[in-house]
């Protein structure tokens, strides 16, 4: 139940395995992430409780389990628990134990509580922040509308596609790839998160090789393609490599968050003048067991309060575990308000093709993201202008609620990608 408190909260939910009651584990969780610790302190006076400590503000019960889904040594040094309770839990932390610290608020929401001996499972589900307290991060600087504007497509998804081969290409050779790419009219282009400077194609040579490309074709179409060059490095090579960027004309940058990290991708929000396109390989590794780890809903406010602009979500019908289901809540996800910080736009990716562009619009409801495609356009029969505009028709059936088959019986391009990679008879 909550109770009137005068001090300014932010709250987070959990998913809770314990082998305590619910109750006394969200009271472990809160004292641990506040102000207690596993015994009573002379320090922790009733003062410093009522300033500092965090409140279980709500406690909901689930079905108990049989059997642990972690291990804990603590829980096998006492006599085993005939069941493992299991529940959501919500606790309120002092917005003044943190202040405007993105580390601080991860140890917080997200640290030592994984390690607790009377948690055998814990995930965090989501955040909520109060208005005041979210506006001092710097969320992100172009979000959608700001993506939009600089790549010069305001009435459709941004069709885009990943450089592949993903390693091994020159820069000469990166460079003829993305005039093909061009040529074919692309929105948005971008390296893999496997390539960022090797020996073989350093970054800067790969920069001056592709982007007087990318100009030449940007005066022929009348907007400037998007590419999502990939920076990721220490903090001084980012600032380096998005610098040199911003001087070639570029109108994008692409990090891998999970490994630059919050603090070095909060570092590039404050001087960057140009989109940070999140690509968020390792994912896997925070999401995939349903008993540990994140939602992506308390993942996505996490980057958007540190300020990234685009962040991958998967797409429909992929090459990856994830459920169509959880695809499109993450990408909802994105776009919903949270707090007063300004939306990022999704991604989708990942096995894509005109196929999915249908099912895709009907169940996010919003023509606001990226849909890329790398197979899809690169190996549509009837080359790459045509993969592109096979993508284009796609979405122009999906708006206005055309079956795509129906669709495709007076549209080429979109026809031979049915054929192609099914969902033509």
């Amino acid at each position: 139940m909550r109770s009137d408190n005068p001090r300014a909260e932010f709250t987070a939910r959990y998913l809770i395995e314990t082998v305590d009651s619910l109750e006394r584990a969200a009271e472990v969780v809160a004292g641990e992430q506040s102000s207690g610790t596993f015994l009573s302190l002379p320090g922790e006076t009733d003062e410093l409780k009522k300033r500092s400590r965090a409140r279980v503000l709500r406690v909901t019960e689930l079905p108990s389990a049989d059997a642990p889904t972690l291990r804990s040594a603590l829980s096998e040094r006492r006599q085993r628990p005939k069941a493992f309770r299991r529940g959501e839990i919500e606790i309120a932390f002092p917005v003044d134990n943190v202040g405007r610290n993105i580390p601080t608020l991860l140890a917080t929401v997200a640290g030592n509580l994984f390690e607790l001996g009377e948690i055998t499972g814990l995930r965090l589900l989501d955040i909520d922040l109060p208005i005041e307290y979210a506006a001092s991060f710097p969320g992100p600087k172009f979000g959608v509308d700001g993506t939009r504007r600089l790549a010069g497509v305001f009435d459709r998804p941004l069709i885009g596609t990943i450089l592949k081969p993903s390693i091994g290409m020159s820069p000469s050779e990166t460079a003829s790839l993305v005039d093909k790419i061009c040529e074919a009219g692309i929105d948005f282009l971008k390296d893999d998160e496997l390539i960022a400077d090797p020996p073989y194609a350093p970054f800067e040579e790969r920069l001056r090789a592709v982007f007087p490309v990318i100009e030449r074709h940007a005066d022929r179409l009348g907007r400037k393609p998007m590419y999502a060059i990939n920076i990721s490095g220490s903090i001084d090579d980012m600032r380096r490599r998005h610098d040199l960027v911003l001087e070639a004309g570029g109108t994008c940058v692409m990090v891998s968050v999970n490994w630059c990290g919050f603090s070095a991708i909060e570092h590039l929000r404050t001087y960057t003048n140009l989109p940070i396109h999140g690509h968020r390989n390792g994912w896997g590794l925070f999401t995939r067991h349903p008993w540990l780890g994140f939602d992506f809903l308390a993942f996505q406010k996490l980057w958007r309060l540190t300020g990234v602009d685009h962040l991958h979500v998967n797409g429909l019908r992929s090459k990856f575990w994830e459920p169509d289901d959880s695809v499109i809540l993450s990408a909802s996800s994105c776009l919903a308000t949270f707090s007063g910080v300004k939306p990022m736009m999704p991604v989708f990716s990942s096995g894509q093709w005109a196929g999915q562009a249908g099912d895709t619009f009907e169940r996010l409801g919003s023509i606001d993201l990226m849909h890329l495609a790398g197979g899809g356009i690169m190996g549509h029969p009837g080359g790459i202008a045509d993969g592109v505009m096979s993508l284009r028709e796609a979405w122009q059936a999906a708006v206005q609620g055309i079956p795509a088959v129906e669709y495709a019986k007076s549209h080429a391009p979109l026809q031979l990608a049915l054929s192609k990679f099914g969902g033509a008879p």
